[in-house]
C-alpha cells in the first residue's frame, strides 16, 4: 500500500501505478484555529510505504508525516516505509554556535519515534543526517534521473559542480553520459577577497585544482548540485561560466527550494534552463523520481 502525504500525493500515485499497488487517498485539512485534521481512507495493510517530502512549510509537513505514520500503525500496519523526497532541517546536522539545537537530529528521532520501521530520502545534504537513525536508513541518488534528462546525442555537454562539495554530483553524470566534468573552486586572495576559478578536472584525470581559463570556450555546459535555495552560488556559476565563453548553460538540481527570487535571478544571469526532480513540487520539477523509488521499494 502506498500513501501520498499533501505534497507528494502526484508522486505516490505514480509509485503506486509503477509497483501496481493500491494508493490509499488521505485526507486533510486545517481547522480555523490552525490546527490539522487527518484521516485515512481505506482499510490500511500490513506493509505501507508514506511518500512525504517536507519543504516548505517545514513544521506543518513534518506533524503530517508524523500523523500518518503513527496513525498507520494504529490501523494495523506492521511495517512502515518513510519516503522523505526532501528532508526539511538536514542542513542542521550539528551545533555550529552554542546552544543551538541540533534539528536534523531532532526530526530524525520523531520520526522513529512516530513508528517508522524504515527511512528513504535523496540526496541528502549531510550523509551523517543518516546515523540519527536506529532503523535503517538510506539515501538514494537522483543523479542518473537528471543524467537522462540532460542526455544530447548530439553533443555531450560539460558538468560542472559549482563547488567542489557538489563535485561528486558531476563526477557521477559525467559518468554515466561519458562526459567531462569540473568544478569551481574558491581561492582566498586576501583577508577581504576571494577568487573563484574553474578547476581543469577531468573524469579519468586526477584530482589536481588547475586552473584552464578555456575549459568552457564554446561549450555547452550543465551545472548540477543538490539543493539550490538562494540561487546566489548558481548565479556566480553562470556568470564565470558566460564570462569564460560558454555556448549555453542550463542549471539542474535535486531539491529546488528557490527562495527569495532565485528562480527569476538564475535566469536573468543567463541561463538557458532551470530543471529540477520532482523531490519538491516546484514549476521546474521536470525529472520523476517516480521509477527510482519503485525500483528501491521492489527490494
Amino acid at each position: 500500500m502506498i500513501i501520498g502525504g499533501s505534497t507528494s500525493q502526484d508522486l505516490a500515485a505514480k509509485v503506486a501505478n509503477i509497483l501496481g499497488e493500491k494508493l490509499c487517498y488521505v485526507e486533510t485539512k486545517k481547522f480555523p484555529d490552525g490546527e490539522r485534521y487527518l484521516k485515512v481512507n481505506g482499510p490500511v495493510e500490513d506493509e505501507v510505504t508514506i511518500i512525504q517530502s517536507t519543504a516548505y512549510p517545514q513544521d506543518e509537513n513534518i506533524l503530517e508525516l508524523l500523523f500518518l505514520i503513527k496513525t498507520v500503525k494504529d490501523l494495523g500496519a506492521k511495517r512502515v516505509k518513510v519516503v522523505m523526497p526532501y528532508m526539511g532541517y538536514a542542513r542542521q546536522e550539528k551545533r555550529f554556535n552554542p546552544g543551538e539545537a541540533v534539528s536534523a537530529r531532532i526530526v530524525a528521532e520523531l520520526i522513529e519515534c512516530a513508528g517508522a520501521d524504515e527511512f528513504i530520502t535523496f540526496n541528502i545534504h549531510e550523509k551523517c543526517v543518516l546515523d540519527f537513525f536506529s532503523i535503517p536508513a538510506k539515501t538514494l541518488s537522483a543523479m542518473p534521473a537528471i543524467a537522462e534528462y540532460v542526455r544530447d546525442d548530439d553533443e555531450k555537454p560539460l558538468i560542472v559542480a559549482p563547488d567542489k562539495g557538489a563535485y561528486h554530483f558531476a563526477q557521477e553524470i559525467a559518468h554515466i553520459l561519458d562526459s567531462e566534468c569540473t568544478y569551481f573552486s574558491k581561492v582566498r586572495l586576501g583577508p577581504d577577497k576571494v577568487e573563484t576559478r574553474i578547476v581543469d578536472v577531468r573524469c579519468d584525470g586526477a584530482d589536481e585544482e588547475t586552473v584552464n581559463v578555456d575549459a568552457v570556450k564554446g561549450k555547452k555546459v550543465v551545472i548540477i548540485d543538490d539543493i539550490i535555495a538562494t540561487g546566489g552560488t548558481i548565479v556566480n556559476a553562470i556568470n564565470i561560466l558566460k564570462q569564460h565563453g560558454a555556448k549555453s548553460v542550463d542549471v539542474c538540481c535535486v531539491h529546488p527550494i528557490l527562495v527569495n527570487g532565485a528562480t527569476a535571478r538564475i535566469y536573468e544571469a543567463g541561463a538557458n534552463s532551470l530543471i529540477s526532480t520532482n523531490s519538491i513540487s516546484s514549476d521546474t520539477s521536470r525529472v520523476s523520481l517516480a521509477d527510482i523509488i519503485a525500483e528501491e521499494l521492489k527490494d
